[in-house]
């Protein structure tokens, strides 16, 4: 399998997934002209849409990939049913596409039917988790996304997080003002920063460099948990998550 990116918007990603025979999934396609020119240029046969929730940025193209291929499967959540959606997924369904058995994650918190896409190694999860980071809450609660992350992070270590947005050195510097002595955070803010300057992608990225990094994978760490202390003390690990996100929000 070939796994492909197509920018959009401002700090969009598109993804794609081709065999070998240029069969293809697209994934949250916001807008449609720039997966038509893909879809040109590389000779695609789109099979699938995936859809992990109902933002406008995520399910702007759909219809208009649907005008070009009238017979295209799109899967998404109930939520995402007036978007193009033609059959419904939830948590715990399998989906077969390009020969592949993907199965469906629940994982509300930016939205509450937001779902993400799992195939070893692939797991498209647009907005919930970004490389050091993860969505704002506009429909869920905050224990909600902190549950959603705890399964994310039981996933193997080389899962590739495919996240619909390049917000990695705006993650890294909220990470850094919280824990501005952390080894790894500061390497990776270093790296990340070396490739934005280059204008190149962070993405993807493993799950194991989000354990390291991800400071919202980190709220039980003892080292977090002693920095934020200055500031306040929090004796449940989703209540310490709901904190930081709302620091993230304001900062």
């Amino acid at each position: 399998m070939n796994l492909n990116s197509i920018p959009a918007f401002q700090d969009n990603y598109i993804w794609v997934l081709s065999d070998d025979a240029g069969r293809c999934l697209i994934v949250d396609p916001g807008e449609a002209a720039p997966v038509l020119r893909a879809i040109k240029e590389n000779n695609w046969q789109p099979e699938a849409i995936f859809l992990t929730h109902h933002h406008a940025d995520h399910v702007g193209g759909v219809a208009e990939l649907r005008q070009h291929f009238p017979h295209i499967e799109v899967y998404g959540p109930a939520e995402t049913q007036d978007k193009g959606t033609t059959k419904v997924v939830a948590e715990g369904d399998n989906v077969s596409v390009l020969g592949q058995e993907f199965c469906i994650i629940a994982t509300p918190g930016h939205t509450l039917g937001h779902i993400c896409f799992f195939n070893m190694p692939y797991l498209f999860c647009g907005d919930t988790m970004f490389s050091g980071g993860c969505g704002r809450l506009f429909e869920g609660t905050a224990t909600q996304m902190y549950q959603s992350l705890k399964k994310i992070s039981a996933l193997p270590d080389d899962t590739l997080i495919c996240c619909a947005h390049e917000y990695t050195l705006s993650n890294m510097k909220f990470a850094l003002s919280i824990l501005p002595h952390d080894l790894f955070i500061n390497e990776y803010y270093r790296e990340v920063k070396e490739l934005r300057a280059k204008n190149q992608k962070t993405l993807p990225v493993t799950l194991k460099n989000e354990r390291r990094n991800n400071i919202f994978l980190r709220t039980d760490d003892t080292d977090f948990i002693n920095e934020i202390s200055k500031e306040t003390k929090l004796l449940q690990p989703s209540e310490r998550f709901a904190w930081l996100r709302a620091k993230k929000d304001n900062f």
